[in-house]
């Protein structure tokens, strides 16, 4: 039995990938890449043509540390497509702040934004728009080397950096925006900006206007800024948020879009600042403060805090999201959101919470532009699989779902249910309820199944989040017996 995203994730993802140059009538590179980012379903159009004995000859030629990713099992293991066709295909076109955007996937002002060539290529790889790399005013240092990551096998689980703004002058910057904007008049540029005084915000945002941008982003929020007075220091601090988004939306007329800083107990309170004071948008999050160890990482023998980003935060980052999100006084306010974003199902968790857009940064720099197909094409499927012809129609649909802990449904109960079929009798489920969980459990040594002492559930469904063939499945919710 072969976990299909499990050996898709062994896949390196290479740059040009020899399994795919061998194979005339296919590309099991793209079939694979579509299981790795949620689209197994659509994986097979990459390979419908193939023989077996291509197939084999693209196994052999698969480049691995260990030994070759299993494509033709994999890629035969897959559903068939099942996404309408192309001129049948939803539009993903959403407006956010008034401005028409293709679609809403964005780059992240970050690294992956530094320059016209790489805002050029994402452009042309099909992403909508960019947040690019903030601007300030002062001299940008940085240190080597600057990248660390928390590692799940080959990926990152986490991604922690302490990369600062744009090095760049002012001035090249600003030229580069005014090119991206007439190179690219359909594409959406804002220009994110960070001042030290009311002075700068103000004469950046006019720069930032005179280049032509759509808006510009207010940097609140970056956690490793080597001065005092900037990034999250300033996030941080309602009363500063306030004031500097008022005097940027005093001095400008495109719309105004403050970046929130999670490094706060109550995102609320700055996020309401820059609202009163004007901002059109709010986007949130960025990275979080952290600190890893690794030796491979320090900056002459020194270690420091610095952002941290990537999957592991996304859950940090919706609930960021919803908190803004459900507050009824900031109702007319539109929201960015960014954090962990990697396939097109995190990307729409966002939206369902009351983004209509997304910023990618730390899947960008992992995986490349390239990512942008599979967001689409996942996004856009799922649209017609639930008969959606309107992103707009799913912006803010699961807010209405949540509640107060106190007035969650206490009375029912979900037991888990076990399929034998696809149970491998690992007995995962077994150790994990026995310390962690209710000792509701029992595994039969001889046969190697595991059984539910019905007595002892309580439903936590540890057991079924532990195991790792997905013999674990939800019965039908029951009342409580007394």
């Amino acid at each position: 039995m072969m976990h299909i995203h499990e050996e898709a994730a062994r896949c390196l993802l290479c740059a040009v990938a020899p399994c795919s140059k061998v194979c005339k009538k296919g590309d099991p590179a793209r079939a694979i890449r579509a299981i790795r980012f949620g689209n197994e379903a659509l994986a097979g159009r990459w390979v419908a043509e193939c023989t077996d004995e291509e197939l084999k000859e693209a196994e052999a030629a698969c480049i691995h540390y260990d030994r070759p990713v299993r494509i033709r099992e994999l890629v035969r293991s897959v559903e068939c497509d099942c996404v309408a066709s192309d001129g049948e295909k939803p539009s993903l076109a959403i407006k956010f702040c008034g401005i028409p955007c293709e679609n809403p996937f964005f780059l992240a002002s970050s690294a992956v934004c530094t320059n016209y060539e790489m805002v050029a290529r994402a452009f042309d790889a099909g992403w909508a728009g960019v947040f690019y790399k903030t601007i300030c005013m002062q001299d940008i240092l940085e240190v080597s080397p600057r990248f660390d990551a928390v590692k799940n096998g080959t990926s990152f689980a986490g991604f922690r950096n302490m990369e600062q703004l744009s090095e760049n002058p002012v001035c090249v910057d600003f030229d580069i925006l005014r090119r991206l904007k007439h190179d690219y008049p359909s594409k959406v540029v804002v220009a994110s900006i960070m001042g030290q005084a009311e002075e700068e915000w103000i004469e950046l945002a006019k720069m930032a206007e005179a280049a032509g941008v759509d808006a510009v982003e207010l940097n609140f929020s970056c956690p490793q800024m080597r001065l005092a007075g900037m990034g999250s220091d300033v996030g941080q601090n309602a009363e500063l948020v306030t004031f500097y988004t008022a005097y940027v939306k005093r001095n400008v007329k495109i719309p105004v879009i403050a970046k929130m800083t999670p490094n706060i107990t109550q995102i609320n309170q700055p996020a309401m600042g820059s609202y009163f004071a004007g901002a059109d948008a709010i986007s949130a999050i960025n990275t979080i403060k952290s600190v890893t160890m690794s030796p491979q990482s320090a900056v002459s023998d020194k270690l420091t805090v610095s952002g941290y980003s990537g999957r592991a935060v996304k859950p940090i980052a919706l609930r960021f999201i919803y908190e803004m999100s459900s507050n009824n006084i900031m109702k007319k306010v539109e929201y960015s959101g960014i954090g962990g974003i990697e396939t097109w199902r995190d990307a729409l968790e966002f939206i369902q919470l009351g983004c209509r857009n997304v910023q990618v940064c730390t899947a960008v720099m992992e995986y490349g532009y390239r990512i942008i197909d599979d967001l689409i094409l996942g996004l856009q499927n799922y649209m017609v699989e639930r008969g959606v012809e309107q992103l707009d129609a799913l912006v803010g649909e699961q807010l209405p779902n949540f509640v107060l802990p106190s007035n969650l449904d206490r009375e029912t109960i979900v037991y888990p249910k076990f399929d034998h079929e696809k149970c491998v009798g690992c007995g995962r489920c077994y150790t994990s309820c026995m310390d962690g969980g209710h000792q509701a459990i029992r595994f039969d040594d001889e046969t190697r199944h595991p059984h539910i002492i019905g007595a002892k559930c309580v439903g936590c469904h540890l057991c079924r989040l532990v195991c790792p063939t997905g013999a674990i499945g939800l019965a039908k919710r029951v009342n409580k017996t007394k």
